[in-house]
């Protein structure tokens, strides 16, 4: 069996973001020489997601306004956890958005649906944090 393992870092200059990073995902693929097998890409941070959807801008703002919704940011006082750190938030929104993905590998490509992509979402930033790419197979 062949494997790879990347990191991508990211640094963000806004608390939250969207990085849609499904071509460094293909690139690891095309790196390894896997035809057939599953790539593995998580986020390597509790504060950040990685999640497939569509790369649509009116979907990734019904995100942000559903999220703040679900666990507001604000007043930090809401949460147990805020105290050091203000990022309580982040750690609800990253176990609802999910903390990795897995995807096929089928003659050395994605094996996606229509409109899917993989997205890196951060939710804490303005710091160095990274995402990993496993890939695996023959």
């Amino acid at each position: 069996m062949k494997t790879l393992r990347k990191e991508l870092w990211f640094n963000l200059p806004t608390r939250r973001g969207l990085v849609n990073i499904t071509g460094d995902v293909e690139a690891a693929v095309r790196e390894s020489k896997v035809k057939e097998g599953l790539v593995l890409v998580n986020a390597m941070h509790i504060t950040a997601s990685v999640f497939i959807n569509d790369d649509e801008g009116g979907l990734h703002a019904d995100f942000e306004k559903w999220l703040e919704k679900l666990a507001p940011e604000k007043p930090y006082s809401q949460y147990a956890h805020n105290g050091y750190e203000d990022n309580a938030d982040a750690h609800l929104k990253r176990t609802i958005m999910g903390r990795e993905v897995v995807v096929a590998i089928t003659d050395g490509k994605l094996d996606f649906g229509p409109w899917e992509q993989i997205f890196y979402y951060e939710l804490d930033g303005k710091r160095r944090k990274r995402a990993l790419i496993k890939v695996m197979g023959e």
